[in-house]
């Protein structure tokens, strides 16, 4: 057994701390939560399903194959060196943007990329996907721009002129927030836009939508939560840190901070729970997809080459990135995570590898098949 975990934790992929409790009912099975088949794969044992106890293994197989939250990045080329700030998945296409230049580029899979180009030469920061439409803003501009396909871009008039940081889509309406300010901007389409304000002039970084509201998040320590984007409310956060990035998913919303080892967790957008970071680090971009919360370091040096994954927000694994790069910006689309750094011509692609079921003695008992995830 010590053997075993010494293997885990060499393969750096997880720390089984208190992951027996799910099979408790299950003593025979509560010696070891490894194993290494005779091919040298080595798996970890990582839930539970109940199966007929006449059931088969070929059965009972047909409920593994869900996915896990052990994520493999894989490291990628973009068409050119650029200040990498943001990626977006929709219409069957990966489309990323780069700051200081007329340069985007898109990909089908994640893998290959072909460059493209914006409307203007901008400092875009950020773009999104919503109604057939990618909407994308920069900073110290009054720009937008949009695309149906992220090849044709047209340039659009934001209602003024302020440092744009982050642009979503949710409930029908895009939604645009400015940093060293209280403005933020609705819009449709992309196209019209109408000035909105923020509960108090901040360092807004990132906006999501979620459970029915809009919820930013400041490098200033403020959040502000709105149901239209429109009317905006102030809560509180709980510790005075610099909050990058905030997504939603599984009935929860999770802010990850710079410069800390910090999260936060939220229900409602309203009431914040404080979470640990598997590491310190300057956390830059958090995204839920594929039943998994994972977020990348934006910071080359401290902590560049770690991601970290977590099922609800408070557990966390860190995981390992296949470059040090400062990594900006994580998208999800068809299987596939997309990670894109900063000031570099380098990209990450990011498969979750699937729990499955050992057709072995370790398989069933008590009528229960027993799920693991391939470590190695």
């Amino acid at each position: 057994m010590t053997q075993s975990i010494r293997k885990l934790l060499n393969y750096g992929s997880a720390t089984p701390v208190g992951g027996s409790a799910w099979f408790q009912d299950c003593p025979a099975l509560q010696a070891d939560p490894l194993y290494e088949s005779p091919s040298g794969a080595v798996y970890l044992r990582s839930g539970r399903v109940v199966v007929d106890e006449e059931s088969t293994y070929p059965e009972a197989s047909g409920k593994f194959g869900v996915p896990s939250d052990q994520v493999v990045f894989t490291q990628r080329t973009l068409p050119v060196s650029a200040y990498w700030r943001g990626v977006a998945y929709g219409g069957g296409l990966f489309v990323a943007v780069a700051g200081n230049s007329a340069t985007a580029a898109t990909s089908a899979d994640g893998v290959n990329w072909t460059q493209q180009t914006l409307p203007s030469s901008a400092n875009w920061q950020s773009v999104t996907y919503g109604n057939g439409t990618f909407v994308a803003v920069a900073s110290g501009y009054a720009v937008a721009a949009t695309s149906p396909d992220g090849i044709t871009w047209t340039q659009q008039t934001l209602p003024s002129s302020a440092n744009w940081q982050s642009v979503t889509y949710g409930n029908g309406v895009f939604v645009a927030i400015a940093s060293d300010s209280a403005t933020a901007a609705t819009s449709p389409d992309g196209i019209t836009w109408t000035q909105q304000t923020l509960p108090s002039s901040a360092n807004w970084q990132s906006v999501t939508y979620g459970n029915g509201v809009f919820v930013a998040v400041s490098s200033s320590v403020a959040v502000a939560t709105s149901p239209d984007g429109v009317t905006w409310a102030r809560p509180v956060m709980p510790q005075n840190t610099n909050w990058y990035s905030v997504a939603y998913g599984n009935g929860v919303f999770v802010a990850v901070a710079g410069n800390s080892a910090t999260a936060a967790t939220s229900p409602d957008g309203t009431t914040w729970t404080l979470q640990t970071l598997p590491a310190f680090g300057q956390w830059r971009s958090v995204i839920h997809a594929g039943g998994v919360f994972l977020v990348v370091s934006g910071s080359a040096g401290a902590a560049s080459d770690v991601f970290a994954t977590s099922p609800d927000g408070i557990t966390w694994i860190q995981r390992t990135m296949p470059a040090s790069k400062s990594w900006f910006s994580v998208a999800y689309g068809d299987g596939v995570f997309v990670a894109v750094a900063y000031y570099s011509d380098i990209a990450a692609t990011g498969i979750q590898l699937p729990a499955i079921g050992i057709p072995d003695e370790h398989t069933t008992a008590d009528g229960d098949a027993i799920l693991y995830q391939r470590i190695k």
